[in-house]
């Protein structure tokens, strides 16, 4: 298949820049798995469409304020560092803008002398391995002195950092938000237990790879970045309880679906309580042992989360769907609108 396949018109204007003030008034776009058929509703309609015995997976990562705007050492230079994983106690790979400016030895101070780090190592695209020097809690420094990651489509500034977190966030390590799981509140997920749905967690640590381009014109040859993941024995024996007995398994967000398939493929279908790298690339072809239903954002054209989705549903089935959602000024991308791909059994 070739990367044109999964492109689309999609007007500048349609990207959401803020969030909604209320997480659950967004617009939600019904999209029958099988047949493509397409309803209009809201979010919070979401309660409706699951059903007593179903089980939803959500993703419990939270996003690391991992944005760092520092000076180097030696010249007052401003250097600024995404921190992208950890490589050991108080090392991190990141990502540096410019990085021409920064080589082995280099000093970075952020919060005036709060925070130093020293670079120790070098990757590829700009990457860098730093050490970093501080007093007292690095996630508490990190948490007052870095900003929210934004992806590169957003050009606002985010005024509440809580708004890139879902309201379940907990395990602390992406680089990115689950953002399907924006859209629910307490309030929701109350009434949606309180429906007889089973609500289960999972962690998947979103990374940057979400957010770079597919490189090559043939989508087979794409190489995936590797991200970790959790499953416990609760949430596994829960999955495989709700399957057994005939309940819909719907996934919230491409995250959370990849870590159970990634999990399902190792297993005949059958989720087991582990941790783990996963670079599964699931695309259209692929049969999904596990997961029957999926809520989602819209997304990038030429993405790896629209072969996703398209794997799901169909390529025909869901550019039809975004080419609808344009036309009827759905908003797009992380603070954007939802879309759920219903199992064809309602």
């Amino acid at each position: 298949m070739n990367i044109n396949d999964f492109d689309f018109e999609l007007p500048e204007e349609l990207i959401a820049q803020t969030p909604l003030k209320d997480r659950a008034s967004s617009r939600l776009m019904i999209l029958d798995r099988e047949s493509g058929k397409l309803e209009h509703k809201v979010f919070s309609d979401i309660i409706d469409e699951l059903k007593t015995g179903d089980c939803l997976i959500l993703n419990d990562t939270k996003v690391l304020p991992a944005r760092l705007m520092g000076m180097k050492e030696e010249t007052g230079a401003h250097i600024e560092l995404l921190l992208l994983k950890e490589l050991g106690k108080d090392e991190w790979e990141t990502l540096v803008k410019p990085a021409k400016r920064v080589k082995i030895g280099t000093v970075v101070t952020f919060g005036e002398g709060l925070l130093k780090a020293i670079c120790v190592g070098e990757k590829d695209h700009g990457g860098r391995v730093f050490k970093f020097e501080y007093e007292g809690i690095f996630y508490e420094l990190l948490d007052r002195l870095g900003e929210m990651p934004l992806p590169p489509y957003i050009h606002e500034k985010l005024e509440d950092k809580d708004r890139y977190q879902t309201v379940y966030a907990k395990e602390q390590g992406s680089a990115a938000a689950p953002t399907a799981g924006l859209h629910f509140t307490p309030e929701l997920l109350d009434r949606i237990r309180e429906k007889g749905v089973e609500i289960v967690f999972i962690t998947l640590h979103v990374g940057l790879g979400t957010f770079r381009p597919v490189s090559v014109d043939s989508i087979e040859e794409h190489e995936m970045h590797s991200e970790f993941y959790s499953v416990t024995e609760e949430a596994a024996a829960t999955i495989n309880r709700v399957k057994a007995s005939g309940g819909r398994v719907i996934s919230v967000g491409t995250t959370s679906t990849r870590t159970i398939e990634t999990i399902a493929t190792k297993y005949n279908g059958e989720i087991r309580a582990e941790s783990g790298w996963t670079a599964i690339f699931i695309y259209p072809g692929y049969e999904f042992k596990c997961i029957d239903g999926l809520i989602t954002n819209f997304h990038l054209p030429k993405s790896t989360l629209v072969m996703l989705v398209s794997a799901l549903s169909s390529r025909e089935n869901i550019l039809n769907a975004y080419n609808d959602a344009v036309k009827e000024q759905y908003r797009f991308f992380s603070f954007g609108d939802a879309m759920f791909i219903r199992p064809s059994d309602q």
